[in-house]
């Protein structure tokens, strides 16, 4: 049976409407609520590619009986009484996207937040702007590069509900913004508001999520589009090549990934000379665990502990009026071409004169 959207009536507006989407996040900082998220977050073949009989027994008979309690005590620092910081970021990213979207004369448009893992689900945002009436949707996931385990996997999902629905809605989906001119003016303007509070170090780290070397030599063209967002904020900045490093964090297991590490660039820089560094996270929209634990504590023990004296994690974009008009913009770039909603009065009376009951 396909699902239909039973708050649907005659009488709506056929709308448009934007998915907003990012990685996802527990339900509670709980070792049952963590092994529920990681089950599904690390069984997509589109994050783990890695035959599925041999990773089934790999992630249910050993990852699954360990890493939920080490995530759980880690995300229990990040937890604030709102929540979720990359859930709460996102929220406020999309009532931020609505207002900014009124304010450019387009406040017919229906804007959702969903995650691809965990809650709010992409299913249950696609079903929401279905019942406002969509019926043209655009998809855009809150990953500045591209990558097949981030932004593939969400086209992955939101395919998947499409179906299952009996009405699907005309779709456009963005895959990446890595090199969109203000997306990296709102870097640049994150960073330089940092400057003009604490002052600039001798090294300015982005520093990227990693992803196994593998998936690059079969063709991922994520590290060369992070490679380009470095370049160009680099240069919006007007930074030389000795002043700044692209590096790649968070990796796991014994595989080789991206190069250069984040944690062992840091642990090597004081023993260059290098005394004080400041991090920024371009391939974040959002601060989470990553950015908020690993860059901003974990991070900072390892350049301290290697000799390093002074260490800063400028905050992501999250909600910055910048960031949130940049974002607007390429919204309303994707939009052009789909006419603007008609009112037609008399859809209703011509439906139940049909036979419609609503």
């Amino acid at each position: 049976m396909f699902k239909g959207s039973p708050e649907f009536t005659h009488a709506q507006m056929d709308k448009v409407g934007v998915l907003l989407t990012n990685l996802g996040t527990p339900d509670a900082p709980e070792k049952s609520a963590l092994r529920r998220y990681l089950k599904e977050f690390l069984w997509d073949p589109r994050v783990v590619e890695v035959p599925r009989p041999l990773w089934w027994m790999i992630l249910n008979g050993v990852i699954l009986n360990i890493r939920p309690a080490r995530s759980a005590a880690a995300y229990k620092t990040v937890f604030t009484e709102e929540g979720s910081p990359l859930l709460v970021h996102s929220q406020r990213q999309g009532d931020a996207m609505k207002a900014a979207l009124a304010q450019k004369g387009r406040d017919d448009v229906v804007v959702e937040v969903a995650m691809r893992y965990g809650n709010p689900s992409i299913k249950n945002g696609i079903q929401a702007l279905m019942d406002a009436g969509v019926r043209r949707l655009l998809v855009l996931p809150l990953y500045p590069q591209y990558s097949a385990s981030t932004t593939a996997s969400t086209f992955d999902a939101v395919s998947a509900d499409f179906r299952e629905r009996r009405w699907i809605p005309e779709l456009r989906f963005i895959n990446h913004y890595h090199d969109y001119p203000l997306f990296i003016e709102a870097a640049a303007t994150r960073i330089r508001e940092h400057w003009d509070q604490h002052g600039r170090a001798d090294r300015l780290l982005f520093s990227y999520h990693g992803v196994p070397q593998r998936y690059l030599d079969n063709g991922d063209p994520y590290f060369c589009e992070c490679h380009k967002t470095s370049r160009l904020l680099a240069a919006a900045l007007g930074l030389q090549s000795g002043e700044f490093l692209t590096t790649f964090q968070s990796r796991f297991g014994k595989e080789e990934w991206l190069k250069p590490y984040t944690d062992e660039t840091l642990k090597s820089l004081p023993a260059e000379g290098v005394t004080s560094v400041q991090v920024f996270c371009p391939g974040f929209s959002a601060d989470c665990l990553e950015t908020i634990e690993e860059i901003g504590e974990e991070n900072r023990d390892y350049f301290v502990e290697a000799g390093g004296e002074r260490y800063e994690y400028i905050a992501a974009l999250n909600d910055h009026p910048a960031h949130i008009d940049a974002l607007s913009e390429l919204v309303l770039q994707h939009l052009q071409g789909w006419p603007l909603p008609q009112i037609d009065h008399q859809r209703e009376s011509r439906a139940r004169a049909k036979g419609a009951k609503s």
